[in-house]
């Protein structure tokens, strides 16, 4: 089963005193036992990225740092997915019809990545966020 892992739930775990490591660490670890795929989309790289080098972490975590634990913990490991044209489209038309802007279309299109790869499940620590986004896939969203 394919099963989506949001970008703050990466975040989590890369930070050792974070305080959804814990969470972070079970799902992974049930994520192996299961034999799951985790799944991200390819502009989440860029968003742990930007969030593992700018967020106030103590110690700050370097640019060769945040490379280092995407290419051993996500690159290794999870099916990055490329969104297409017509996928960004579609995201894009629904923040507009709906007046959404600013963080939220990230979301959106975490959630667009989500639908083009089938996943069985979708996690995320922002749950109630997730789901006003898709109310049709509210069964599928849920925390570690």
């Amino acid at each position: 089963m394919n099963v989506y892992i949001d970008t703050n739930i990466v975040v989590a775990d890369s930070i050792a005193n974070h305080p959804h490591k814990a969470n972070a660490l079970e799902l992974f670890r049930k994520i192996r036992l299961s034999r799951w795929t985790p799944v991200i989309a390819a502009h989440g790289l860029a968003e742990i990225f930007s969030v593992l080098t700018r967020a106030p972490f103590q110690p700050r975590i370097t640019s060769t740092e945040a490379w280092h634990s995407l290419e051993q913990n996500v690159l290794s490991s999870y099916e990055i997915l490329a969104l297409s044209r017509a996928d960004y489209s579609e995201a894009l038309r629904q923040c507009a019809a709906h007046g959404w802007s600013g963080g939220i279309v990230f979301d959106a299109l975490h959630l667009q990545a989500a639908r083009k790869a089938n996943c069985g499940r979708i996690y995320t620590l922002n749950v109630d966020h997730f789901r006003r986004i898709a109310p049709d896939l509210r069964d599928r969203i849920v925390a570690p």
